[in-house]
């Protein structure tokens, strides 16, 4: 994955820490997934809910992305682990490409591997961030 800014909102990372902490009480350090959440969240440059730029994936967007080794693109929806359903294309915070992309704008590749084999995915749009279209409660 490239070096570049990931943008958190003050409410996201707020949402995320709290489960966190929730996790710690069931030992999450045996969790790589989350002990990546925690290290994204960890170099994340925090905003205000109102001034995060449209074109970035936040908690409840939707958006899609394409799998550069394919060419197939696919529409995800970023959610809480309690909210995911991959059948519907709602892809947990805490899942690999759920972590990889929270944060990250229009235009990022985005690269790790999955069963060892290296994917590259690249952020082609946003189709709904919720604190765009003023829905900051989300």
């Amino acid at each position: 994955m490239d070096a570049r800014t990931i943008y958190i909102t003050e409410y996201d990372v707020s949402r995320l820490e709290d489960l966190l902490e929730l996790a710690k009480e069931f030992n999450y350090r045996d969790r790589e997934d989350l002990k990546k959440l925690e290290e994204e969240l960890s170099v994340a440059k925090i905003v205000d809910s109102q001034e995060i730029p449209p074109n970035i994936v936040t908690m409840n967007s939707k958006f899609r992305l394409r799998d550069l080794n394919t060419d197939k693109e696919m529409v995800l929806t970023l959610v809480f682990p309690k909210d995911a359903n991959v059948e519907e294309g709602k892809i947990s915070a805490v899942s690999p490409i759920g972590t990889a992309t929270l944060g990250y704008s229009v235009g990022d590749t985005i690269e790790w591997n999955i069963r060892s084999a290296a994917k590259k995915f690249k952020i082609e749009e946003i189709l709904y961030q919720p604190e765009a279209a003023g829905d900051f409660h989300l």
